[in-house]
């Protein structure tokens, strides 16, 4: 993520318009790492979070509403005592740096007021907050670092705070001489600009040498002095934006829809990406780390589901390896049957004590057939040896093909369980899916209520095709089953890709009073299928679609299985749809 100079630089343009002159009414420590700072200025309450979680640093308005602690933790009770009433009289990024200090005026405990400094340090797992007094010592920090976890900086109460080891303000870069003296020689030119320049992240370094057309992995020996002045220029022209405060605030999504970086600056090199604009950069940062979290917490819950899906899958694939072995060894058993009547019909001719009998076979043109017998056993015996082998693997047959076809059957049900883990957007989508396991007997019921009303109902996904006729979307097995089976009326339009696990898909057109979709309707349901399908990434898919009225459940199938027929085939190259409704 780039998370550096420049979107400080914006959130510290925002803070300054919205905050200068604030009050500080309450301040809460909901985790060990994050503060929540409530501001009454210029009419309006403010949220302003502060968070050094090593993963998720960062600074800004929220409007996300979080539980405090019974108990309050130290730090938070030392920016209580100092800061409770105060006023905001300056924001400052100093050098450029991912560091913003919140110059706070406010009564000491001997009723003098004084300025306390808050300051917040945007470095991943070193980030911290601090809290200075006048004189710019440690009053408290949300994490202490003694001069045993680094020799460096030493971050205790009654230290000098002293910033992290700094580089240059790119700010001040802006003469061609200065910037030729900042590039190495040894380095590739994104490198040597990241490595030389404070609040320069390896993303922004790579815009610059993408808006001057220069490959940022070229060596800055190899650069000409044309290409050092176009450089030099870019640069100088994204510096000036950013001194002149001109921001342009965006997320970046690749083509499935995921997040891809979020920027305070328009990215030439993601000019292929979907770029979603955002007038505040707050706003900016608490969609994407509210999506990011989400993101992570529904991977974390459904991990065990994902391992536990799989290993059925694994298991169901090594027994179709072992179905076709054995399928493959009694291959030939009519020949078993073959032999045991060939011996029974020529048994007077049988010499006592033979390994081999030679047969005229009058099943194949009485061509001779070598039939090997146990010289211990009689003619008879040796036949009905035969036709017990026979019968022996036409039960093994038999028996085969009905698991074969349970087993092709999981597999089909466990890949579409995979697919749906795709399109979980919230719990309730991992409640469903677990249940359903439990139902199918993949997973154990402990945990899972046996009344399905008392799980919280999951919503399948709707869209509005660009001709208004409504779209729906099942998200798993059990919303398929309901889409197909009781949501739909028998002249809705039923879709679904072609021998290819993945979501059922209902065109709703008995709410245009049974009115037939226009073909634009259909390939956009057609889209829908395929990118909810396992060949989301895949061009050319085949989507089958009917009325609902040919499509039927057979009794037994598992969740999600239907048959149809009538169907008419499109190919779509599935991609990303417009946000559902």
């Amino acid at each position: 993520m780039a998370f550096d100079g420049t979107a400080v630089a914006g959130i510290v343009k925002e803070l300054s318009e919205k905050l200068m002159g604030g009050r500080i009414d309450k301040t809460t420590q909901p985790e060990p790492d994050e503060i929540i700072i409530n501001i009454r200025s210029k009419g309006s309450n403010y949220k302003l979070l502060l968070t050094a979680n090593a993963s998720a640093p960062r600074l800004g308005f929220t409007t996300q509403s979080k539980i405090s602690p019974l108990k309050a933790p130290m730090f938070s009770m030392v920016l209580r005592k100092h800061l409770s009433g105060g006023r905001i009289v300056d924001i400052v990024q100093p050098d450029f740096e991912r560091i913003v200090e919140l110059h706070i005026d406010a009564m000491d405990e001997m009723g003098d007021r004084s300025v306390k400094i808050l300051v917040i340090e945007i470095m991943g797992k070193h980030s911290n907050i601090m809290l200075l007094d006048t004189n710019r010592r440690v009053l408290d920090a949300i994490k202490h670092i003694s001069p045993a976890v680094s020799s460096v900086r030493t971050i205790l109460p009654g230290a000098v705070y002293s910033r992290p080891p700094g580089k240059m303000n790119p700010l001040d870069v802006d003469s061609l001489a200065d910037f030729k003296d900042m590039i190495e020689q040894g380095l590739s030119i994104q490198k040597s600009i990241v490595q030389r320049l404070n609040g320069i992240s390896p993303v922004m370094a790579s815009e610059i040498c993408a808006r001057a057309k220069i490959h940022p992995e070229a060596p800055v020996t190899a650069l000409s002095a044309s290409d050092i002045q176009k450089l030099f220029d870019t640069f100088l022209s994204i510096m000036q934006q950013i001194k002149n405060g001109h921001f342009t605030f965006n997320i970046y999504y690749n083509e499935a829809g995921k997040t891809v970086d979020l920027a305070a600056y328009p990215l030439a090199q993601y000019a292929m990406h979907k770029a979603e604009p955002y007038d505040s950069p707050s706003a900016m940062l608490e969609t994407f780390y509210t999506k990011r979290d989400e993101s992570y917490r529904i991977g974390q819950k459904t991990a065990d589901l994902r391992k536990l899906v799989s290993t059925h899958l694994e298991r169901c694939r090594k027994k179709s390896v072992m179905h076709d072995k054995t399928m493959e060894e009694i291959k030939d058993r009519d020949d078993l049957k073959i032999k045991g009547e060939l011996l029974t019909a020529y048994l007077h001719m049988i010499e006592k004590g033979a390994k081999v009998f030679t047969a005229a076979n009058y099943y194949d043109n009485n061509n001779p057939l070598d039939i090997p017998i146990d010289p211990v056993l009689t003619p008879s015996e040796n036949a009905q040896k035969y036709f017990k082998k026979y019968n022996k693997q036409k039960r093994t047959h038999h028996a085969l093909q009905e698991q074969m076809a349970n087993n092709n059957s999981d597999i089909m049900y466990l890949s579409s369980v995979m697919v749906s883990m795709e399109t979980i957007t919230d719990e309730a989508d991992i409640a469903e899916i677990r249940a359903e396991l439990a139902e199918q007997g993949f997973a154990k019921r402990r945990g899972i209520p046996k009344n399905k009303k008392a799980n919280k109902a999951a919503k399948p996904l709707k869209y509005t095709s660009s001709d208004g006729f409504d779209m729906y979307v099942g998200k798993n097995n059990t919303q398929n089953d309901y889409l197909t089976l009781r949501f739909a009326n028998s002249n809705d339009i039923w879709l679904h890709t072609k021998d290819i696990p993945g979501s059922h898909v209902i065109i709703a057109v008995s709410e245009k009073g049974g009115k037939e979709p226009p073909e634009t309707t259909i390939l956009e349901a057609a889209n829908l299928a395929a990118f909810y399908s396992r060949a989301r990434n895949s061009s050319q898919v085949p989507v089958d679609y009917v009325a609902k009225k040919h499509v039927k459940k057979p009794n037994g199938a598992k969740p999600g299985f239907v048959i149809y027929d009538y169907h008419k085939t499109v190919y779509v190259t599935p991609q990303e749809p417009e946000q559902n409704t």
